[in-house]
């Protein structure tokens, strides 16, 4: 079947297994966004960072900073992680990224890299590949989980400096699959992005099979395929915090989870909302400002106080955990995914949902999600009235008491193994 195990047969060359003497992990994503909330891509490769901190393989970082690249040994690598999850505070600016430098919280986050670093090299491959090969042993491992830092540069440098293996985990074909919903010029760029990874990547890591298969169609365009394994995400469930203030958890309300963006579908939501009227439940929407979306931002920002719909942003994990618990349902209108971690981790908490009938949702949880059309706004009124007056409730209820979320554990035995 597509997506189980690896796929060797039209590769460039075998997944060797032996284990690898050291990992270097890519953070430029995580350091870029320093201070900001964790998106689902954040997500992930903070939970590489945590899982593979605790490994016994040594664990070394490398970032691409605003004035080259900086390596972060063991004991470097604790510090950021410390200050990447909140437990530690980042320390002052120093003088170099007072000039060179704009965002106050990535101005700090590059001078504690730089405290920290157990070495720096300008942005030349040549330069990396010395570095790399100055401090860490021959046949190291490189993972990059972030999107980011994924040139030529540092694919080259990273190969010449030693390592054994690269991998690359991708997370969808959105920007070339759905460019409508993309800003201008990022089709070209990713698409640009995976032909570097198609070249260099000794292992893709997909999320699911969906994401592999929409991927690789695009990639055999372009030559053969790298070798590739479908690792489904973990689910991390915090323990849920207080309610944000004004939420009356005896009034039904519905959420809405992810980044404010075209694709997500919160145009769509925001009509239901509007042909309910005042007999409408609840509607909170939980998440960043996105792009592309100004029409839906200009409606937002009209919302009535006290009205059934709710913008909340800035909410951490607890407090997103607890506002979902509470909610009759989540509803996922999204147009396209790569995974859907917001309907997997409801799903963990009991919480029903309503979704689009995406193919990457229908793979992680079956048939227990409210699959509706997003052309069909009968459907969703109808579900969602069904769960407002808590005649699905029950029956949904029933039908997540089974379910088992994918752990980050299983993630991790599968992928360690080849990389």
């Amino acid at each position: 079947m597509p997506g189980d195990g690896t796929k060797l047969d039209t590769t460039k060359n075998s997944i060797p297994l032996a284990p690898v003497p050291a990992r270097l992990l890519d953070l430029t994503r995580l350091i870029r966004r320093a201070g900001r909330r964790p998106t689902g891509v954040d997500r992930v490769e903070l939970a590489y960072l945590r899982h593979l901190s605790h490994e016994s393989v040594p664990l070394f970082a490398l970032v691409r900073t605003t004035l080259g690249y900086v390596l972060l040994g063991p004991d470097g690598v604790m510090q950021i992680a410390a200050r990447l999850q909140g437990a530690e505070d980042w320390g002052r600016s120093d003088l170099l990224a007072r000039f060179t430098v704009r965002a106050e919280m990535l101005r700090r986050a590059e001078s504690d890299l730089r405290r920290f670093a157990l070495a720096r090299a300008r942005a030349r491959p040549r330069h990396l590949a010395r570095m790399l090969r100055r401090h860490l042993p021959d046949g190291f491992g490189y993972l990059n989980v972030g999107h980011s830092d994924l040139t030529a540069m540092t694919l080259r440098g990273v190969r010449q400096g030693g390592a054994g293996r690269i991998a690359v985990l991708i997370h969808d074909a959105i920007p070339l699959d759905f460019p409508q919903y993309q800003r201008p010029g990022l089709a070209e760029e990713f698409a640009a992005k995976l032909q570097r990874v198609r070249a260099h990547a000794d292992l893709v890591i997909y999320n699911s099979a969906d994401t592999r298969a929409r991927v690789e169609h695009h990639m055999r365009a372009w030559g053969l395929l790298p070798p590739a394994v479908v690792a489904h995400l973990g689910v991390e469930l915090p323990d849920p915090g207080d309610l944000p203030a004004g939420i009356d958890p005896t009034r039904p309300y519905f959420v809405a989870i992810g980044t404010i963006e075209p694709r997500k579908g919160h145009d769509f939501l925001l009509d239901l909302w509007e042909e309910m009227g005042e007999d409408a439940p609840g509607l909170l929407i939980c998440g960043a400002r996105g792009w592309n979306n100004e029409a839906v931002f200009a409606r937002l920002d009209a919302l009535p106080p006290g009205g059934p719909v709710r913008e909340l942003s800035g909410l951490d994990d607890a407090q997103v955990a607890a506002v979902l618990q509470q909610a009759r349902g989540l509803l996922f209108p999204s147009r396209a995914e790569g995974y859907g971690l917001p309907p997997v981790e409801a799903t963990a908490l009991g919480v029903p949902v309503i979704s689009t009938d995406l193919p990457a949702i229908r793979e992680v949880l079956g048939n227990i999600p409210v699959y509706a059309k997003e052309t069909d706004r009968y459907q969703w009124l109808s579900a969602i009235k069904s769960l407002e007056t808590g005649r699905l409730a029950q029956q949904e209820a029933v039908r997540v008491a089974d379910f088992t979320p994918p752990l980050w554990e299983d993630h991790f035995n599968l992928v360690l193994r080849l990389t």
